[in-house]
């Protein structure tokens, strides 16, 4: 897993990608789904998880209770999400990832309209319980799959490609569900997500159909969570999935709590927040644009300091420099160190245990959102004691260390074999 020095030109996000790998015995390697079409799923996934916030008091307002007591609808999704990451890695290896990711897409898109016609808090907070479930399967299994047919090399590439959807997603979910709650309905804009989730899980199921997939990694055999145990017992993933706990734990810790920083600080309008935190995207698009140029710069080691590095800067920008047009190029900037950053963790993920890459990636998977939830639970505290500006720099300098350790702690593991 060290740095690389090139990259081969990226694949093609329009047409089907041919894998590069070269399968035992010389045979050619099978079409795989585009690098299109899963993040046409991502996409909506994501979207879906981030479109939510900025309508919390419009929800509440219509189910006649306080925005606190509606955020259970964020509460009920974000822990299945992150719960049962752990469960469709063995079933990606047992059955195939196309297959479970199929499903799952169906179960989410019907789920999301469901939302829609939800007629009590309770009821949709059930809903959302059931959606997280369902969208728990994508990104994992998208990333995991991308493992099993890009080799390597080229899979930094492949992956800051998928990651072009994620970024969209983020920059139009979070502006789009301040308009929408200015001038339409929450319910409106479940039913839309439905419907178009819904199209680009008949696309997938049809298209998983007529591809030839690998065989899983666990055909026939039984589900076990034993392979999480071995990962953990490995010095060189569990230093990956230590990362991302750290990761997720300081960067989302913190950056969870910016539009309401923003809101306190500069009494800004919901709908410029929305904008205003949109430009992450904006950066993760731009990462997504250049990996391939960037990681043949600087490798991945640089990529990571950089992004750590980055990161250190853009927080106390924020924090000690009170004026909120800064926030809109260093948001920008967040975005392209945090992705810097964490896409090469993915990438190290997908190679942490190629015989049972689902269940390696969705461990990953699981650490970074436990690390997000345990996070802003623990600088939310910061926030109510010390502040603001507290939280921004601790979180900053953690993730600068984090880039350093992480990088010293790779050499001497890869010099000791």
């Amino acid at each position: 897993m060290g740095s690389m020095a090139k990259t081969k030109p990226e694949p093609n996000l329009k047409s089907t990608p041919q894998s590069p790998t070269t399968p035992l015995g010389g045979i050619p390697a099978p079409a795989v789904v585009s690098i299109a079409l899963l993040g046409a799923a991502a996409f909506v996934v994501t979207a879906d998880v981030r479109v939510i916030n900025p309508l919390l008091p419009i929800i509440a307002t219509e189910f006649k209770t306080d925005v606190g007591t509606t955020g259970i609808i964020v509460t009920s999704y974000a822990i299945p999400y992150g719960l049962f990451q752990l469960v469709y890695g063995p079933l990606g290896d047992r059955f195939g990832k196309l297959k479970i990711m199929s499903v799952a897409l169906v179960l989410f898109s019907i789920g999301t309209i469901a939302c829609s016609f939800a007629p009590s808090l309770l009821l949709l907070s059930l809903l959302r319980f059931l959606t997280g479930v369902a969208a728990a399967a994508i990104i994992p299994m998208s990333l995991a799959y991308i493992g099993d047919n890009f080799s390597y090399k080229e899979r930094q590439v492949a992956i800051g490609q998928f990651l072009t959807a994620v970024a969209l997603a983020q920059i139009l979910s979070t502006s789009l569900g301040g308009v929408v709650g200015d001038f339409l309905s929450w319910r409106v804009l479940f039913f839309f997500y439905g419907l178009v989730s819904l199209v680009i899980g008949y696309v997938f199921w049809q298209t998983a159909r007529k591809v030839v997939s690998p065989v899983p990694a666990n055909p026939g055999g039984k589900i076990s969570f034993r392979p999480y145990v071995t990962l953990l017992a490995n010095p060189a993933p569990r230093l990956v999935i230590i990362a991302v706990f750290i990761e997720g734990f300081f960067f989302f810790g913190a950056f969870s709590f910016l539009g309401a920083f923003l809101r306190d600080q500069y009494n800004l309008l919901y709908v410029a927040i929305g904008f205003i935190l949109s430009g992450f995207g904006l950066g993760s698009m731009i990462y997504s644009r250049s990996v391939g140029w960037l990681v043949g710069r600087f490798g991945e080691n640089g990529l990571i300091l950089m992004g750590g590095s980055l990161i250190l800067v853009c927080y106390l920008i924020i924090g000690l420099i009170q004026a909120w047009l800064l926030f809109i190029p260093v948001n920008i900037l967040l975005g392209l160190g945090y992705y810097m950053m964490h896409s090469t963790f993915q990438t190290k993920a997908t190679e942490m245990a190629p015989g049972n890459r689902g269940t390696a990636v969705s461990l990953f998977a699981f650490s970074l959102f436990l690390g997000q939830g345990i996070g802003a639970a623990v600088l939310g505290t910061i926030i109510d004691g010390p502040g603001y500006v507290a939280a921004f720099v601790i979180a900053g300098s953690a993730l600068a260390l984090l880039g350093f350790w992480f990088v010293l702690a790779s050499r001497r593991y890869n010099s000791a074999r």
